[in-house]
């Protein structure tokens, strides 16, 4: 159901980065090494040997000194005799008085003296007034180049509010069809009707008709949510814009809020369109839930979102898709008529919708002639789409990796038991384990042949896989949903099988009932709370464990019921489930032979499947 996706057309939102119009590194390199030549050039200069004024007078009188250089308070001087090539031999500094006898001296004694601004040469002044400014302009132009590549096309410094939803305008040539979406009629029937308004809305506004401003897609992850808002798009052929409710809200107050208008925005100029919000949830939830009643950026992007789509005229062709695994989360302002007036519950697939998911995704693989894929779809019944995918793929990659042109019907067996039980383990049990975890999988392979309500068995072993140590899988005749106290009861005895076989047959128990006993118990408790099958209790439901809508679980868990009452559930509970106990035991003890010799074939070949499991019985 969840088939590869392709790259649409024209993608705005995937473009890379444009680069900049200008390259500041060589203008950089070219000012440093202007600098470089100016602090050697000042050097060069500033070579002579340091000397005190006053011996400086001293040798001027002595008509020791040829020629002098006068540099603001910087004196430079050169001994009579010297090379003139060498430059000056000395300098000094004039004190802060002033010497008026100094000129008079130098002129008397026929000193050459050359004077020189101290001030620096024009294009040095001019390049440390502007390279400040270059330096600045050259900051923000690397860094809106930088955020451009992280963010987005779209969004640089000073474009965070810009949208980053993503932009397939021709997605008509996809392959992504309704065709290439399995098992969801009923959802694509619904979005039918938006497909066609989309295309000829003259049909629906002469009967005064008005297009639902938004639809709402519900159902667990992996359903193919997301496809269908893509295959929409698709048999539309309007543009699609395709975001995840995250996206939205950054650390930046308001920039969430700018968002959702920029991107409403550009759907209406490119209108008719369809925007898709994937995972909604996450800005979407009851508003005043959080911690201190809030008024967060999360409640500032959903205010605006609600805006927008109140904002939409009547005739604007312009319809929002949004996906969501926890619609019980999301605030009633958000659901009303007018916002999403159209919810669309996607359930997980049932047997014949499994199949068409199996041929969709084996269409272009080679299969080999012994794969039953309605056999494989009864097997995988509580699947979703993208399991279903993951199944095939990783059927293809064990074939790949045991070289083979096909896909036989032992590479969808792996797969299978890998996503359903896990990796077998290369674990050494010893022989008194072995035997245990022999006999306690026997146990809950018995039960389930022997109660007239309980799913047949497809296949036990003991070899370990994932954190068990032993499985055993059954395998329902069809797709169930609604289940009877008779089922229900059967249940809990296959459940308890394992461990009541240990006692039956060591007269103790081990921990490798750990997990049996948890689904045991929780099962237990939702037929007393919440399916009203205890006698004592009456058809009342006690609700449990609710979650708060933005902090999760609750942090003091409350109920609507007495302490009183709280005590008789547990009662209650404990009653079914020991019942359910002295029930499985005393079955097991009447079976102790066939127990026996399901174990000793475990012991001996580790794995049965449904036909070897009869055939030993039937002995």
């Amino acid at each position: 159901m969840n088939e590869p996706k392709q790259k649409p057309d024209q993608t705005k939102g995937n473009v890379p980065p444009p680069h900049p119009l200008f390259d500041w590194r060589p203008l950089f390199f070219t000012l440093f090494l202007f600098a470089l030549y100016y602090s050697f050039s000042t050097q060069s200069e500033t070579g002579p040997a340091e000397i005190p004024y006053t011996q400086f007078k001293q040798q001027l009188y002595n008509n020791q000194i040829e020629s002098v250089q006068l540099r603001g308070q910087q004196v430079f001087g050169r001994y009579s005799g010297t090379d003139k090539a060498k430059g000056y031999d000395f300098k000094t500094y004039m004190p802060a008085l002033q010497d008026d006898n100094l000129l008079t001296e130098i002129e008397t004694r026929n000193v050459e003296l050359i004077a020189k601004s101290e001030q620096l040469p024009t294009w040095a002044t001019v390049l440390i007034s502007i390279l400040p400014w270059i330096l600045i302009f050259g900051f923000f132009a690397y860094s809106n180049h930088a955020l451009q590549g992280r963010m987005g096309g779209g969004s640089g410094l000073f474009g965070f509010a810009r949208s980053r939803a993503r932009l397939y305008e021709h997605v008509a040539t996809n392959e992504i069809s309704f065709d290439e979406v399995a098992g969801l009629d009923d959802a694509k029937q619904d979005l039918r009707e938006i497909i066609e308004f989309l295309s000829n809305p003259e049909k629906f506004r002469k009967l005064g008709a008005k297009l639902p401003k938004g639809i709402l897609m519900m159902g667990p992850p992996g359903t193919g949510k997301t496809l269908l808002a893509k295959a929409t798009a698709a048999e539309a052929g309007v543009p699609f814009f395709s975001i995840s409710g995250s996206e939205f809200v950054e650390m930046f107050v308001g920039v969430g809020a700018g968002r959702v208008r920029s991107m409403f925005q550009q759907a209406r100029e490119k209108a008719p369109a369809l925007i898709f919000v994937d995972e909604i949830d996450s800005v979407g939830r009851v508003r005043g839930s959080g911690v201190g009643g809030g008024n967060d950026e999360r409640e500032q992007t959903l205010n605006q979102i609600l805006a927008e789509m109140d904002g939409f005229a009547d005739d604007e062709p312009v319809v929002v898709l949004a996906a969501t695994n926890r619609p019980d989360v999301l605030d009633p302002a958000l659901m009303r008529p007018g916002r999403f007036d159209r919810k669309i519950t996607m359930e997980l697939p049932q047997k014949m919708a499994r199949l068409q998911i199996l041929q969709v995704h084996t269409r272009k693989k080679p299969i080999g002639n012994d794969v039953d894929l309605p056999q494989l779809s009864a097997r995988t019944i509580g699947f979703s789409g993208a399991d279903l995918e993951n199944l095939v793929n990783e059927a293809a990659l064990h074939a790949a990796h045991d070289n083979k042109s096909e896909i036989e019907q032992s590479d969808f067996e792996y797969a299978h038991d890998k996503i359903l039980l896990g990796s077998a383990r290369q674990e050494i049990l010893n022989e008194e384990d072995k035997k245990r975890i022999a006999y306690h999988e026997s146990g809950h392979a018995l039960l389930s042949i022997s109660l007239p309500n309980a799913d047949p068995v497809s296949k036990v072993t003991i070899i370990p896989r994932g954190r068990a140590l032993g499985v055993t899988e059954t395998m329902p005749v069809e797709d169930r949903v609604n289940y009877t106290q008779d089922v229900l009861e059967d249940r809990l005895c296959v459940l308890l099988a394992g461990r009541c076989s240990e006692r039956v047959v060591f007269g103790n128990i081990s921990s490798g009932a750990a997990d049996d006993l948890k689904q045991c118990t929780r099962l237990a408790r939702r037929m007393v709370t919440q399916w009203g099958m205890s006698e004592k209790l009456g058809p009342i439901y006690f609700p449990q464990n609710e979650e708060h809508p933005f902090l999760g679980m609750e942090i003091a868990t409350s109920h609507d019921f007495s302490d009183t009452t709280a005590h008789t559930i547990d009662l209650e509970v404990e009653a079914l489930v020991k019942k359910s106990e002295q029930r499985t035991e005393q079955l097991l003890k009447e079976k102790r032979r066939q127990l026996d010799m399901l174990a000793e074939a475990l012991i001996a070949h580790e794995t049965l499947g449904a036909d070897e499991i009869q055939a030993l019985l039937q002995q």
